[in-house]
Parts: structure tokens; sequence; C-alpha cells
């Protein structure tokens, strides 16, 4: 099994291309959860996660022979890109096969850093199955994800950081897809630290590691649904699987609602881009998915940063309106001068700022001589949600609240 002795050999190996991350103490999750919270800002690594530092003790390691051969792997992005800039440093090929629908700007990231990129399948499992197909075909050897003791021990290198920079920490909380990162963790951990607790958080369309835990064997999901695409695994390591079970105290899931909230207030309060995976241990911190004592001092590894454009949008906005910050409702106005400026006088009168107004006269499921109306609206809260339908409402509007 792996253990302390493996992470600190990597050490020197990832210390020479990886950044030493930032342990920040966080005022704004302090307050808000009554513990001391410190962000362990992983996303500030080089290519944006955490995956460079095992992808670099793998590579590091490889023989003459595999030197030559190169190299190949499967992501849905991170570790694509840790793969590929270590592979280029050592003056290695990479071939990197992702997901068919993996963020563009992991994609083209990747191809920056100089990996060869094969799109194939609809998520991870595919994809990897396709990797192995190239793999035996060309004799390359195989860079996994997660499920590797090399990579799992440079992923290790985070727990040694955590521990020199915040000794007193009571509670690490780490995301899991395949369970390399937390196994490297937990392992630095508490071959370093007395007393010290390893929480893992999984996203709740894809706890392949809760329930494996439950079942006492690496369980396969089906399928992975989750914002999330960086832990979007249909199955945890069948090496990661035994330090997990031994090194982690427990393992909660979050749902996707919880993991978009964590993703705007970490972009709000904290100024910081998160994407899902590396979100997920501040929403189970904030909606304390795992119990924890007032001041009792906990570490959200933050894991990564590269989260697409087009898919932050969409993420932030379900913050929002989980957060009770914005608000989308359809109505129906009578098609006569001045119904629309009524109609807008009422949302003033609550306070609400409106975004965007959408006002169509030919749905044909509404009267000839009606029109509907969707209104897009910046709010304060849930109550101040509710209080602007229950004002419509009153002036005689049916209202369908649509977000």
């Amino acid at each position: 099994m792996l253990s302390l002795e493996d992470v600190l050999a990597a050490r020197e190996r990832v210390d020479a291309v990886a950044r030493r991350t930032p342990l920040e103490y966080s005022h704004t999750f302090s307050e808000i959860t009554g513990a001391s919270v410190h962000l362990k800002l992983e996303t500030f690594q080089r290519t944006g996660s955490f995956k460079i530092r095992g992808a670099t003790n793998r590579v590091a390691t490889l023989s003459a022979a595999e030197t030559e051969r190169g190299v190949v792997t499967a992501s849905a992005g991170n570790h694509a890109q840790g793969v590929a800039l270590a592979a280029s440093r050592a003056g290695v090929h990479s071939t990197i096969v992702m997901p068919t629908y993996a963020p563009i700007s992991k994609v083209d990231a990747t191809r920056r850093y100089g990996g060869d990129v094969v799109l194939h399948g609809l998520d991870y499992s595919e994809a990897q199955a396709r990797a192995r197909e190239i793999e035996a075909a060309e004799d390359r050897t195989y860079v996994h994800a997660f499920d590797d003791e090399l990579v799992m021990a440079g992923q290790g290198t985070i727990g040694l950081e955590i521990a020199e920079q915040c000794p007193e920490v009571d509670t690490v909380v780490v995301p899991i897809g395949g369970g390399g990162l937390i196994a490297g963790v937990a392992t630095a951990l508490k071959g370093r630290l007395d007393d010290v607790r390893v929480v893992g958080v999984q996203a709740e369309g894809a706890s392949s590691a809760a329930e494996s835990l439950r079942k006492g064997s690496p369980q396969e999901l089906a399928s992975v649904d989750t914002i999330a695409d960086g832990i979007a695994v249909r199955s945890v390591g069948e090496r990661t699987f035994p330090v997990i079970r031994e090194r982690v105290d427990e393992v909660v899931t979050v749902s996707d609602e919880e993991i978009a909230v964590a993703v705007t207030k970490l972009l709000e309060r904290s100024k910081t881009l998160v994407e899902g995976a590396g979100a997920v241990p501040l929403a189970a911190t904030l909606e304390r998915a795992f119990d924890y004592e007032p001041d009792e001092t906990v570490v959200p590894l933050l894991s990564g940063g590269n989260i697409d454009m087009n898919t932050m949008t969409t993420v932030v906005m379900r913050g929002l309106v989980e957060m009770g910050r914005y608000l989308k409702i359809r109505t129906e106005l009578k098609d006569r001068p001045g119904s629309l400026e009524r109609l807008v006088e009422v949302v003033a009168d609550a306070n609400a700022n409106i975004f965007a107004i959408r006002h169509d006269r030919t749905s044909r499921d509404i009267a000839v001589n009606a029109a509907e109306v969707e209104v897009d609206l910046e709010t304060h809260g849930h109550e101040h949600a509710a209080e602007i339908v229950a004002s419509l409402e009153e002036h005689g509007y049916e209202v369908d609240v649509l977000a």
C-alpha cells in the first residue's frame, strides 16, 4: 500500500515542476460556518489543478525505453493537461484521449501543453477504453489518472504542504473522483500529523467511492451525471480504494445545486475561480455535510480552477437561483398599450432589478388578445423573491416561477 515514504520520495521530483500553492485563512467562510476555514488554493497550480503533481512523478520515473516509446492517458481535462506538460518538459511524446464532450477550454489547453488529443466516448470510462487500445497498439506507457501508486504519491505532496502550512489543522476536506488525490493526501497527512481527520467529498451524481465503502469493494456506477466534470468517474480505483478505506475518516456527497452555490460564493466573496470538482470540499463545509465543532480548523482543498467559461455562466446562474439572488417568472398581459409598463411598475415598487424581458404575442398557449412575458430579475434573497411574486399576484397577475 502507498506509504509516507513514497510521498516523500515524490516530493523532490514534483517540486522541480509544480508550485507550492498558498493556504489562506478565509474570514468570509469562517464567519459563515463558525469554523476556522483555511483554503488550500491548488487552483493556482501550474495547469490550473493538482494533476501536474502526479503526472510529473509518474513521467519522471519512466525508463529510457519507456521514454522513447511515449505515454498515453485518458482524462476529462485536468489530468490531460498535467500529463501533456510533464511529458513535454521531459521530452516524452504524449497521446491524450478525452471524452468527446470534454470542455473546449481543457482540450485546447492540453494541445497547447504539447499533447496529441484524441476525442472519444461520452465519459472518462469510454475514453479510457480507447486509451488502453492505443497503449497496446503502440506499446506506450499508460499514465493512469488516479489508480497508480506513483501518481497517488505525487498528489500526496499537497498533504505535506498542508501539514507544514497549517500544522494545527483538525480536518482536511478533499474531493474524490477515482481517489488518487485523497489517497495521496490522506497518506501524507496521517503520516505527518496526529489526530488529523480526512473527509472525502463526491458529487451525488458520481458517488462511486461512497457506494464502494458501503458495499466493501470497488463498485462501478452505470453512469455519472454532475456539473463537477473533474470527478465524474464511474468507479473508484482498485489501488486507491484500500487506501481510502484505511485512511479516510468519512466520505460524504453534495448536490449539484450545492456545488453551484460554492462556486458562486468563491467567485463573489473570495475572488477565486474554482471548477465544480474543486468546489465540492467547500460545498460540503458550507452545507455541514460532515460534523465539525465551532472554531475547528478546517481546510477545504480547492483542487482546480479549470472551468469552461460557458459552463461557468450556467453554474453561476444556478448558484444565484439557489441563493435567492435570481428569479425568472412568466405571466400573461392583455395585449393593449400600457400593460407592460404597469407590470414593470409593480416590479420596480418591489425593489427588484430587471435583467431582461421577453414579450411574445405568438404563443399558441395564450389567447389571441394576450401576450406572454418572461422577466429575469435580480433579487436580494429567497424572502425578497417571494415578496415579488406575492405582489404581482396581489395585482392580478398569474405568475409561473421558472427559476
